[in-house]
């Protein structure tokens, strides 16, 4: 009986020994263009060849702008041109997943003149609302109040093929599971950008007032060295609307970033941590169920830090009216031997 054997499979050499028989544009037409990212970023380094292929700007301008197709939208396309690298840089800061927890000394660079956000979300893996929003950030109103990112205007309403309901618990779970956000923070001075959302959602529920749809996505990082700050979250909220029976509306689409105890970070603050993040993040695979459970803890410590405040609060309150009430028996006691 003869024995079974199996070749090994080929080196790098003996692939890029293939390759090169094959003209550049046969390799560009019918291998490259079908790659995902990840996997072109791998081929470039087969060969000095591939490298050269696997590099050009137009490869990665079709994976971005079909992965995110906000970055089709004329000002991204712009920003990008100026960018060393171009749209390979955006990918390779974009995806998949932000991952920044270190508070290793950075000195951040002065506030850029603007930031770029550039927004999709996704029903069912298909993109329904795609926007790129410019907002100023050197003035005064922007830095000294809370970090606050609107990707829709005021008042108005995205359609979507979707139809409002009322079951609860199924409804919510569906949404959770099916409706997905990318939020693209791009910093045009320094040539950098993140994700800061964490693409999946984290939760679903109702508001409590108006019984809008919220869908909530965050991504935790690290923050300054302050104690309620050492680890905030940048939260995107997507709020939607609508009658029963009928269409369901994007309302709001909105970033903000919050500390432990719940407090928003303000816009300079902000800003200097989305800047440290974005040039010391490392990018990793996404991980639902490990964002949720951040998302949960973090809400977690936020309740008990809250619950601390308010004992704290009222600690000092029951202090205060015990020496006010001391004092007034002490004025008493002087007044009453004067007589």
């Amino acid at each position: 009986m003869m024995a079974h054997t199996t070749s090994p499979p080929p080196d790098k050499t003996e692939t890029s020994s293939s390759l090169a028989t094959l003209h550049p544009d046969i390799i560009h037409a019918h291998i490259l263009t079908r790659l995902d990212g990840a996997t072109l970023a791998s081929a470039a380094s087969v060969s000095s060849l591939m490298h050269r292929l696997c590099t050009e700007d137009d490869l990665w301008r079709h994976i971005c702008t079909a992965t995110w197709p906000s970055l089709q939208d004329p000002s991204a396309r712009h920003v990008i041109s100026t960018i060393p690298g171009g749209y390979r840089s955006i990918f390779s800061d974009a995806f998949p997943s932000l991952h920044h927890f270190s508070l290793r000394p950075h000195r951040p660079p002065p506030p850029p003149p603007e930031l770029i956000s550039a927004v999709d979300i996704y029903y069912q893996g298909k993109p329904v609302f795609s926007r790129v929003k410019r907002t100023q950030t050197q003035k005064n109103w922007f830095l000294s109040s809370p970090l606050w990112l609107d990707a829709l205007e005021p008042n108005e309403l995205i359609p979507t093929t979707v139809k409002f309901a009322r079951k609860d618990e199924e409804w919510l779970r569906h949404f959770e599971e099916n409706l997905s956000v990318s939020w693209i923070v791009v910093d045009p001075a320094q040539g950098r950008a993140a994700n800061v959302s964490s693409r999946g959602a984290v939760a679903a529920r109702r508001h409590w007032l108006t019984r809008d749809l919220e869908v909530v996505y965050a991504a935790e990082m690290a923050g300054e060295r302050q104690h309620a700050m050492e680890r905030v979250q940048c939260v995107v909220k997507v709020t939607c609307c609508g009658k029963v029976g009928g269409e369901l509306h994007v309302r709001e689409v909105n970033l903000v970033m919050e500390d432990t105890e719940g407090r928003h970070v303000t816009g300079k603050e902000g800003l200097a941590i989305l800047q440290r993040a974005m040039e010391c993040g490392e990018r990793k695979r996404i991980d639902h169920v490990r964002d949720k459970e951040r998302f949960e803890n973090f809400t977690c410590l936020m309740k008990e830090k809250r619950e601390c405040k308010r004992k704290r609060e009222k600690a000092k309150d029951v202090a205060s009216t015990l020496l006010a009430f001391l004092a007034l028996l002490f004025f008493c006691f002087i007044a009453g031997s004067k007589t």
